[in-house]
């Protein structure tokens, strides 16, 4: 999750919440990538969750990966609960359940996301190594309760933690239990947000079936191949899903401001202090009339802070941020950031993608979603597989790439990171298809061999 901000510019009209989206605008050629992915740590001897205290928890595994990287620390409440790059805007965060999150830099093609990744495991591990540490590749824990999780010490959590049971029954699970890629896109007006926004969103449980890898839970198969996208489905209906706004006429950054809007809170940020708001209106706050801190007016970090406590499958920030897959390797990882450019990024491509995804109707999308988690590239979409649309995505999405022409130093363009995704296609498999497989085969209907077999 995102670092909190620090704005304490005042917010007193509609227009400023607007504005602060329009901000995100740039031109084509200053487009880049950002890539997030979070892992699951463990301890390598004992196969269980590493806590944040001890001799070798999360708090040391901190302290140690700051020094090799010379990232800086993110205190909250005198614990250290993230590091941040003093050159090249990324950092490392710790999700509820102590997954390890990087936050990669803005960088301009696919090739420096697979660079910046693979420095970034190099220093981990350097880091985790010796404090028997390693961290699993798979988009849920395959082992562990929700009661033998620990709980990090991060103000947000706590209150996070507090108030889902109110809004979902699966809430802690998404906490604690899951982990998930991310690639962050930009764009060049609001025409432009709108029409990526529109074709991200419908090909979300394209992603979901593609990077499918979370079919484990408590031990044994949880009855998915994406347990994790199952998960969001009862997190809370009030900030998670299709967002079917976006495809209403005349939507934009003002339809997506008054949907924030009426999205609860979560907390409140002053100073230091995280006072706890669950459940109250942003606009209360924005007319000093919010109960629990009446007399306290919104400020950009309060609405910055609130548009990072949103999960739609799409999410709108100062760019749009792909929220519907499951992490895997590296090779995975980068493969997601170069799906999605390849979508996006070229104009040819971009309509393309268009032409694809407009005549399915909210009710096929969301028909979709809901059935993805399960049947994967099996799952039907306006009368043809998942795996079939999957392999006219890529191929558009190759187009993107070719046309994009962004090389390495041995002259290969991005389309090379599109090999795994077009393998399982091919196949017609997922890799949690192939772990459930395993299970069923060489590990002897046990998860223990996944701490050896999935992990980075």
């Amino acid at each position: 999750m995102a670092r909190d901000t620090s704005d304490t510019t005042p917010l007193t009209k509609r227009a400023e919440l607007i504005e602060w989206f329009s901000v995100g605008e740039k031109p084509p050629e200053q487009f880049a990538i950002g890539t997030e992915h979070e892992a699951i740590p463990f301890y390598r001897e004992t196969h269980t969750p590493v806590p944040y205290e001890g001799e070798r928890g999360i708090r040391k595994l901190l302290e140690r990966f700051g020094r090799e990287t010379g990232w800086e620390p993110i205190l909250d409440a005198g614990n250290i609960i993230g590091l941040a790059s003093t050159r090249g805007g990324g950092a490392i965060s710790i999700e509820p359940g102590g997954q390890f999150e990087l936050s990669g830099a803005p960088v301009p093609d696919v090739h420096k996301t697979m660079s910046e990744l693979r420095a970034h495991l190099y220093a981990l591990m350097c880091a985790a190594d010796p404090l028997g540490i390693g961290f699993l590749d798979l988009g849920m824990s395959p082992k562990w309760t929700r009661e033998e999780t620990p709980l990090m010490p991060k103000s947000r959590y706590r209150i996070m933690h507090g108030y889902m049971p109110k809004v979902g029954s699966l809430g802690h699970d998404m906490m604690l239990r899951t982990a998930t890629v991310q690639v962050n896109v930009d764009f060049s007006s609001e025409a432009d947000m709108v029409r990526k926004l529109r074709v991200s969103l419908a090909l979300q449980p394209v992603a979901t079936a593609l990077f499918a890898n979370s079919p484990f839970t408590d031990g044994r198969p949880n009855g998915f191949l994406s347990r994790r996208s199952e998960i969001w489905r009862d997190t809370d209906r009030h900030r998670t899903g299709m967002f079917p706004q976006a495809f209403e006429q005349g939507f934009g950054y003002e339809g997506y401001v008054d949907w924030l809007l009426d999205v609860p809170m979560y907390f409140v940020k002053r100073g230091e202090t995280y006072h706890d708001v669950s459940g109250a209106s942003f606009r209360d706050l924005m007319q000093g009339r919010l109960d629990q801190l009446p007399g306290e007016f919104a400020t950009v970090s309060d609405w910055a802070n609130h548009a990072s406590t949103v999960f739609p499958e799409v999410r709108l920030k100062r760019f749009l941020e792909m929220r519907g897959s499951d992490v895997g390797n590296p090779a995975m990882i980068a493969a997601q950031s170069a799906f999605w450019v390849g979508l996006l990024y070229d104009p040819t491509a971009l309509d393309a993608a268009w032409d694809l995804v407009k005549g399915w109707s909210a009710e096929e999308r969301e028909c979709a979603r809901a059935t993805a988690p399960r049947l994967g590239l099996a799952t039907s979409l306006a009368g043809k597989s998942l795996g079939a649309v999957a392999a006219e995505a890529l191929a558009i999405s190759r187009a993107g790439l070719q046309a994009r022409a962004r090389r390495d130093g041995t002259g290969r363009d991005e389309t090379m990171y599109l090999r795994p995704l077009e393998a399982i296609v091919v196949a017609g498999r997922t890799h949690a298809e192939d772990r459930l497989a395993d299970y069923d085969g060489s590990w002897q209907k046990s998860v223990e061999p996944a701490f050896d077999a999935c992990t980075f």
